[in-house]
């Protein structure tokens, strides 16, 4: 199985350069840095190599939740020579704007035999984190082989990916078996891990790290100052994370709102940056009055329909300055995104019924009373409805949120504390 894996994959070179070419039309970005893809670290890696720590972080949300982790660790330990890599250039983004220079960057290789083990040997990493769950062959042997550690943290592994990977029951077994340990954020997910053939007494359970999101005193004052540009007698529902698909449903539902709240501000955020100018194309053939944050408004007009968000890193922000959150990726069956920011800045949350990627967490925050899950344009509208017309209600579950985070924060500090404690056991 594992050359007939090496084998397809090689195979496939020509696609995936055809798919960093067309991905190149909505994302230029794509189009650079190809070299990376193939194990050729850069000149920064190269200068700063050997490195004590590795840290993978596929895209924008995996990112968000490593940070916290690695500004731990560079808090206890400033020294520390840390490379992050990430697949998407929207993670590089987030990488150099949250971290700035206090890490080192390059792009994750294709899962190719002989570019993971050019990468590896660049790197010279003592130890790699893997967040959340990429299960990639040459990649864990090339580490493997190193000498390296080798950790998976914050692991999620939903049923639709358990289902996934038990296709390739031998397979998969003999690559986790060359994992050193797995941090796991739940019950379910250790379950599925030992289904998979990992040894009990290499999974920890630690909790989500993205309960851990903190609210700098800073963002509140931003956000005043936000509220009062957007419109403080406004009401306003934000729309964070949208993808394709889910934008339609949610114009329809403002336009409704509208003609019952006529001051409603809609604050629309879509989860991928080569989308805001589609977006905006979008808004105003619906006919509605769209203004972008790149425009820098001082304050908007009260005929304004629709703010669209069109920067990164903003999205707290944004959240922390509106009324009532819906968080995208769940009313298509595209897995969801992060609902814990808006709980954790008080604003009550609905989202959609695709929840795969965040089962438990989706869970607990109905039964916390922090969130509301509906299916389609009709329940959509009678949740943000209902929650308009009710500040109480908009406060309670707010506050809910608030308490609900507060109650399973914990995990950043367990994780710590199991990487230190391998590490030392390793060395």
């Amino acid at each position: 199985m594992i050359w007939l894996y090496r084998v397809l994959l090689n195979l496939a070179i020509p696609f995936g350069l055809v798919s960093l070419v067309f991905r190149g039309f909505k994302n230029p970005q794509y189009w650079s840095r190809w070299s990376e893809r193939f194990g050729f670290a850069n000149k920064e890696v190269k200068q700063n190599a050997p490195f004590d720590l590795w840290l993978h972080a596929v895209s924008v949300g995996e990112a968000r939740a490593a940070v916290p982790l690695i500004k731990r660790l560079l808090q206890e330990q400033p020294d520390s020579n840390i490379l992050l890599t990430t697949t998407t250039p929207t993670g590089s983004a987030m990488v150099k704007m949250m971290l700035k220079e206090s890490v080192s960057h390059c792009y994750f290789p294709y899962d190719l035999g002989w570019s993971m083990n050019k990468f590896v040997a660049s790197v010279g990493a003592k130890m790699v984190l893997i967040m959340e769950t990429e299960i990639w062959p040459n990649m864990i042997e090339a580490v493997h082989r190193s000498g390296a550690t080798l950790v998976y943290t914050n692991v999620r592994l939903s049923e639709r990916s358990y289902s996934s990977y038990a296709k390739f029951p031998n397979l998969v077994k003999r690559t986790l078996k060359m994992v050193d340990h797995f941090a796991v954020q739940g019950k379910l997910d250790r379950k599925h891990l030992e289904l998979l053939g990992v040894d009990s007494a290499k999974i920890s359970e630690t909790g989500s790290i993205k309960f851990d999101v903190s609210v700098p005193p800073s963002l509140r004052e931003s956000a005043e100052v936000m509220r009062r540009q957007l419109g403080p007698d406004r009401l306003i529902w934000i729309a964070g994370s949208t993808r394709e698909g889910e934008e339609g449903i949610i114009l329809s539902v403002y336009k409704s709102l509208k003609e019952v709240f006529p001051t409603l501000l809609l604050v629309l955020v879509p989860r991928h940056p080569e989308r805001f100018d589609y977006m905006a194309r979008k808004i105003q053939r619906r006919g509605l009055k769209c203004v972008r944050r790149t425009e820098n408004v001082a304050e908007l007009d009260c005929d304004v329909d629709v703010f669209l968000g069109d920067t990164m890193g903003e999205l707290s922000l944004m959240y922390a300055s509106s009324d009532v959150a819906f968080v995208g990726g769940s009313l298509e069956p595209l897995g969801g995104q992060n609902i814990l920011e808006p709980c954790a800045l008080g604003v009550p949350v609905v989202f959609g019924p695709h929840m795969f990627n965040f089962p438990d967490i989706s869970r607990w925050t109905i039964k916390e009373g922090a969130g509301r899950m509906v299916d389609g344009e009709q329940g959509l509208k009678e949740a943000v409805a209902e929650l308009l017309a009710n500040p109480s209600l908009r406060d309670e579950m707010g506050s809910k949120g608030v308490a609900f985070i507060e109650a399973h924060r914990g995990a950043l500090e367990k994780n710590y504390n199991l990487i230190e404690s391998i590490s030392k056991t390793k060395t």
